[in-house]
């Protein structure tokens, strides 16, 4: 499903509110709303809806999410889990079953990485987003799960879309998180 920029936030907000009076009410008012893509940025225009909105739960669990604005921790964490199973259904609509376990990792491996403290998730986040369903990602993975070596990942995603893109992304990450 191709979106443009407009659309993606339409869709990601509209589809979530329809689903839930609570994810509703925990909308942002449109002039809140920080309609800033960031790893979709660096991957496939036909994966852009899924990643950006498994990027917004994410930011719900673990930063500073750009449309969503819930009144408390549970309403978060609900929220966030809800549009990570509506970004890997959206994957799977326009990709492969590689680029629907890929993200399905990303997620398993973030989570890991916050709960153990550990840095990198910058790095999964702009490796998947960029080689999606290419199945390149597993070494770089490894390394992170068993060295705590983000570099690996991080390698692979500016060999790919090069140094600019991943740094403006990587930029932006930062700040969204908490």
């Amino acid at each position: 499903m191709q979106t443009s920029t407009a659309d993606l936030w339409d869709t990601i907000a509209g589809e979530a509110g329809r689903e839930s009076d609570l994810w509703t009410g925990a909308l942002r008012p449109a002039e809140g709303q920080e309609r800033e893509p960031v790893f979709s940025l660096l991957g496939e225009k036909r994966y852009a809806l899924g990643i950006e909105t498994i990027y917004e739960g994410y930011l719900l669990h673990y930063g500073s999410p750009r449309l969503f604005a819930p009144e408390d921790g549970d309403t978060a964490l609900l929220l966030g889990d809800y549009l990570y199973a509506h970004g890997l259904v959206r994957i799977e609509e326009s990709g492969t079953v590689d680029a629907v376990n890929d993200l399905a990792e990303l997620i398993a491996l973030c989570a890991y990485l916050r709960a153990e403290q550990i840095a990198g998730d910058g790095a999964v986040w702009a490796a998947t987003a960029c080689s999606l369903g290419r199945r390149v990602l597993d070494p770089g993975r490894s390394s992170l799960r068993l060295d705590n070596d983000p570099s690996p990942l991080e390698a692979i995603a500016r060999a790919t879309v090069g140094d600019a893109r991943v740094d403006a992304a990587l930029a932006v990450h930062r700040t969204r998180l908490r």
